[in-house]
């Protein structure tokens, strides 16, 4: 049978060469005081195009996307019930929503248990000491239950479909050879234990109506120094995986995806090393990656050893007070189009909210100046960076949609998807400093186009 996709695609490009079109375009211009904003629309005719052309070419696909979005912290769930009822249905809505005027987010990335942006450090399965509990049969979501699972199951009302990825900062320490929940390492005597607290959590979130699309192994492997958190070297994470994690997981009937590494780029041999392990590599979906440290194109050399696994970016955060103007450029050109042309799946902005002074944080190593999409202030909401930043993406780059090849122009850095409906998106970012004026070419028409230095423009071709 053909895929209708595929189908519908070509129709949509055989159409297009018989009459002229229009596109819609959005436009963040920080110089201009231009926040994401419709402009007037702009034609596109079968006039030949000159100059410098972004050629759009539907044929050559890559990945299919499974969406943009942030990680929902304990932090973020705090700050969006400290709202009244009727403002956090407002921001959850334009967040989430599939309006007009939402930015339409469709992946969430979570904590297993607590984050460096919790009030308190606690695993779901924390015990006195001496205490045992070999089947974790006092494993619970505990605070949990209290803010993140509310505010899940408000957003799932508002977008059943949204993707969720789960990543733990650390085991319960009892676990851990220091019983510290910063740093140490996972006694190998906890690894079976271990592969159950993944599967609890898993079930449990289901019995709560949340289903878990993906887990990361460990938040930042290498980076011991959070509160909380865990060295996991990458010979320890593929043994856990190949003869615990993955075996757990079959034995429980567990589908969710086992995803690895989930740290920064400069290390592609970290989770390449893993892969190269057959009987790792079985039970393995794919890599995620940071970029605090690295070059954005190690993703590409993890996908060129091995191309039957995905990639995923999962978190870069931005400092507060924020810098729009450079931000913008760099998150554009490192994630929403690097990550992307790289082969990720995702693109996570770490972390949703934010409060005025920036809490909650844990001691001993949270973040203290991590800027949210959003800062809440009662029910006043302020607006940063990076929401910005991933509206020139999630609003128009359904999952299911498949990047596919368009012209690279010094200066224009840009990327290319076709959407399930068949509508394409071009998000094109000016990083030089003057004005630059360019064609955009895409089934036999052409459109001209000028772009403000230091500008993101999202052209949407229906």
């Amino acid at each position: 049978m053909k895929n209708p996709f595929l189908l519908f695609a070509a129709f949509l490009f055989t159409a297009c060469t018989q009459v002229g079109f229009e596109s819609r375009i959005w436009l963040t211009d920080p110089t201009g005081g231009i926040l994401f904003q419709e402009q007037d629309k702009v034609s596109f005719s079968n006039s030949a195009p000159s100059g410098t052309v972004i050629e759009i070419n539907p044929e050559m696909q890559y990945q299919e996307m499974d969406g943009f979005g942030f990680t929902l912290t304990q932090g973020s769930a705090i700050h969006l019930l400290g709202m009244s009822e009727e403002g956090r249905k407002a921001i959850l809505e334009e967040l989430f929503g599939s309006g007009e005027n939402s930015i339409r987010i469709n992946y969430l990335r979570l904590s297993v248990a607590a984050s460096d942006l919790n009030e308190t450090v606690f695993s779901y399965h924390d015990l006195e000491e001496g205490e045992i509990d070999p089947e974790l049969e006092k494993f619970d979501l505990g605070p949990d239950r209290d803010d993140v699972i509310p505010i899940l199951k408000e957003i799932l009302d508002i977008n059943p479909e949204i993707k969720l990825m789960a990543s733990p900062w650390s085991p319960p320490a009892w676990m851990k050879d220091n019983k510290d929940t910063r740093g140490g390492k996972l006694l190998s005597e906890n690894y079976d234990a271990y592969a159950l607290y993944f599967v609890k959590y898993i079930k449990q979130m289901e019995d709560e109506g949340i289903i878990i699309d993906a887990v990361t192994v460990q938040n930042e492997p290498l980076h011991p120094g959070n509160n909380p958190s865990l060295l996991m070297l990458p010979e320890e994470q593929g043994y856990f995986i190949k003869n615990h994690l993955g075996p757990k997981f079959k034995e429980h009937g567990i589908s969710t995806k086992i995803i690895i590494y989930d740290h920064n780029a400069d290390r592609p041999d970290y989770p390449i090393s893993i892969l190269d392990d057959p009987d790792a590599k079985k039970w393995i979906d794919g890599s995620a990656f940071h970029l605090y440290g690295g070059k954005i194109e190690a993703l590409s050399e993890v996908h060129r050893a091995h191309p039957d696994k995905n990639i995923y970016f999962t978190e870069q955060w931005i400092g507060a007070p924020g810098n729009l103007a450079g931000d913008l450029v760099w998150h554009v050109k490192n994630l929403i189009i690097g990550a992307t042309k790289n082969w990720a799946k995702t693109v996570l902005e770490w972390n949703l909210s934010s409060s005025p002074d920036l809490r909650p944080f844990t001691d001993r190593g949270g973040c203290s100046q991590c800027l949210g999409g959003i800062t809440i202030d009662g029910d006043e909401v302020t607006r940063n960076p990076a929401y910005y930043i991933l509206a020139h993406a999630s609003k128009f780059v359904d999952q299911g949609s498949k990047r596919i090849d368009s012209t690279e122009i010094e200066g224009l850095p840009n990327v290319a998807f076709l959407r399930p409906d068949g509508g394409v998106i071009l998000i094109i970012l000016n990083e030089s400093k003057e004005n630059r004026d360019f064609n955009v070419s895409y089934a036999g028409h052409s459109a001209a186009l000028q772009i403000a230095p230091g500008a993101v423009i999202s052209l949407l071709i229906e």
